[in-house]
C-alpha cells in the first residue's frame, strides 16, 4: 500500500514539475488552448441540449397533458371502468384518471368557412380538478366553462383560421361515429365560450372541448369512452401499464410511449443528430491535444530516458502525460459546466443580448456600406421566441456532458503516450 502511495506521489510531482517547466513556450499556448477548447465545448453543449430540452419538453407536455395522458384505457365496461378507477385511486403513483369520448368532425361557422377537429369531450371539472390540463391550456379569451350544455372551447388557431369570436356559433356540420349518428347535420351548434392556446401547434389548430354530456348525445350510443390516466412520474409508465394489464387483460393500454411512438422518435433523433454535430468540437480539441502531447513528449524524451534509467516503470511514466491530460480536461471541464449551467439558467438574458449585438453588428455595417438603407435595420424576432423557451437541465446529460469533456484529453494523452519510451538512454545521450 505504502508503494503505492508513494508511486502516486512520484507521478504527481514529476508531473507537477513539467507542468512548471512548460508554462513557457509553446507548450504553454497548446495547453492554454485545449483548455479553453474544452471550457467551451462543455459550455456550447449543455446550453445547447438545455434549451432543446426546452423546446421539446415544449411539446412533450402539452402532448401529455393535453392529448394522450401518460396511459390511455379503451375497450372497457363499465364494471371494469369501476375497477380501474378504484386501482387508480388506491395507486400512489397515479395522480388523476378522467373519462372522454372523441369524434373527428368537420366544423363550420355562420360565414361557411370550415376546418377539420378532433372533438373531445371531457367532463366540466377537469380544468379545475386536472392541475397539468390546466398548466398546459391557456384560455387567451373567456373562460373554460363548459357548463352549458352546447357550450365549446376552441384552440386560437382555429379561431383565427374560423375568424371565430367569444359567444359565435359553431356547427359541427360531419361527424364521425356509428349508425346512429347523422354524419351532416347543420342542427349541431354550439356557442364559444372559450379560446385556448398550448405549446404545441397542432393541438391549438384542430382540439375543441365540448362536455361530456354533449358527447353522449351527439356522439351515438356506439361511442366508446377512453380513460386517460396521468402519474405523478411519467417514467413509471410501464410499470403501471404491466399492472393493469395484468388486472384488466381485455382491456386496451397504451403508454404514452407507444401513443406517440413516431413524433417522440422524431424528437429523439433531432436531438441526438445535434448532440453528435455539436461534440465534433470535442474530437478537434482531442486531436489537439493528442499532437500537442507527442510533442511534448518528444520534447521530454532526454528526461523520460533518464527517469527510466533511475528506475521509473513504463506505466509510471506514461502515467505522468496521462495526468496531465487529466488535469487539462478537469480545468476546461469544470468551467465550462459551470458556465454552461448560468447560461442555461439565463437563457432569455442570453438571447435577447444576442440579439442586440446582432442588431448592434448589423446597424454598423449597414451605416458604412449603406446608411440609407438604416431604416430597414431591426433586431431579429426569433430571439425572442427562442429567449421564452424555458431551458431544461438534466442532471444526467450535464454529468455525461462533463465527464466526456474530462474523458476526450485523457483518451488523447494516453494514445500520445504509448511510445513514450521507444529510445532507450544510450540512443538519447548519443544524439545529444
Amino acid at each position: 500500500m505504502n508503494d503505492f502511495i508513494n508511486r502516486i506521489k512520484w507521478i504527481f510531482f514529476v508531473s507537477s514539475r513539467f507542468s512548471r517547466v512548460d508554462r513557457k513556450g509553446r507548450s504553454r499556448v497548446t495547453s492554454l488552448l485545449a483548455t479553453l477548447g474544452i471550457c467551451f465545448g462543455v459550455m456550447t453543449l449543455i446550453v445547447v441540449m438545455s434549451v432543446m430540452n426546452g423546446f421539446q419538453m415544449k411539446f412533450i407536455d402539452s402532448i401529455m397533458e393535453v392529448s394522450s395522458y401518460h396511459i390511455r384505457i379503451s375497450e372497457f365496461d363499465e364494471i371494469t371502468e369501476t375497477k380501474i378507477r378504484d386501482f387508480c385511486q388506491n395507486n400512489k403513483q397515479v395522480k388523476s384518471i378522467s373519462g372522454f369520448y372523441e369524434a373527428q368532425s368537420l366544423v363550420t361557422t355562420t360565414r361557411v368557412k370550415q376546418s377539420v377537429a378532433l372533438i373531445r369531450a371531457i367532463d366540466q371539472d377537469v380544468y379545475e380538478s386536472d392541475p397539468g390540463f390546466k398548466k398546459e391550456v391557456e384560455i387567451l379569451a373567456g373562460d373554460f366553462d363548459l357548463s352549458e350544455p352546447d357550450s365549446i372551447i376552441i384552440g386560437n388557431s382555429m379561431a383565427r383560421d374560423l375568424g371565430i369570436r367569444l359567444n359565435s356559433n359553431l356547427n359541427l356540420f360531419a361527424l364521425s361515429g356509428g349508425n346512429d349518428v347523422q354524419l351532416l347535420s347543420s342542427d349541431r351548434l354550439f356557442k364559444v365560450k372559450g379560446v385556448f392556446k398550448t405549446g404545441y401547434s397542432d393541438i391549438n389548430s384542430s382540439f375543441v372541448f365540448i362536455n361530456s354530456d354533449a358527447g353522449k348525445k351527439y356522439f351515438g350510443k356506439e361511442a366508446k369512452k377512453i380513460l386517460g390516466v396521468k402519474l405523478n412520474d411519467s417514467k413509471n409508465d410501464q410499470l403501471i401499464v404491466s399492472m393493469m394489464k395484468k388486472e384488466f387483460p381485455d382491456a386496451k393500454i397504451q403508454s404514452w410511449r407507444e401513443y406517440n411512438k413516431t413524433f417522440f422518435c422524431a424528437l429523439r433523433i433531432e436531438k441526438n443528430m445535434l448532440l453528435l454535430l455539436v461534440a465534433m468540437i470535442f474530437l478537434v480539441v482531442g486531436i489537439n491535444i493528442y499532437n500537442g502531447m507527442r510533442r511534448l513528449v518528444f520534447e521530454r524524451k532526454s528526461e523520460i530516458s533518464i527517469l527510466s534509467a533511475a528506475g521509473g516503470k513504463s506505466s509510471d511514466i506514461k502515467a505522468i502525460f496521462i495526468l496531465q491530460g487529466f488535469l487539462t480536461g478537469i480545468k476546461g471541464a469544470v468551467p465550462g459546466m459551470l458556465f454552461g449551467l448560468l447560461l442555461s439558467v439565463n437563457s432569455k438574458t442570453m438571447f435577447t443580448v444576442a440579439s442586440r449585438l446582432m442588431y448592434l453588428v448589423s446597424y454598423v455595417l449597414t451605416a458604412v456600406v449603406s446608411p440609407e438603407n438604416l431604416m430597414l435595420v431591426s433586431e431579429n424576432p426569433m430571439y425572442s421566441v427562442y429567449g421564452n423557451i424555458p431551458s431544461r437541465i438534466f442532471f444526467a446529460e450535464t454529468f455525461w456532458i462533463t465527464l466526456f469533456g474530462v474523458f476526450a484529453p485523457l483518451v488523447a494523452s494516453w494514445a500520445a503516450s504509448r511510445n513514450v519510451l521507444k529510445m532507450t538512454v544510450a540512443e538519447v545521450l548519443h544524439n545529444e
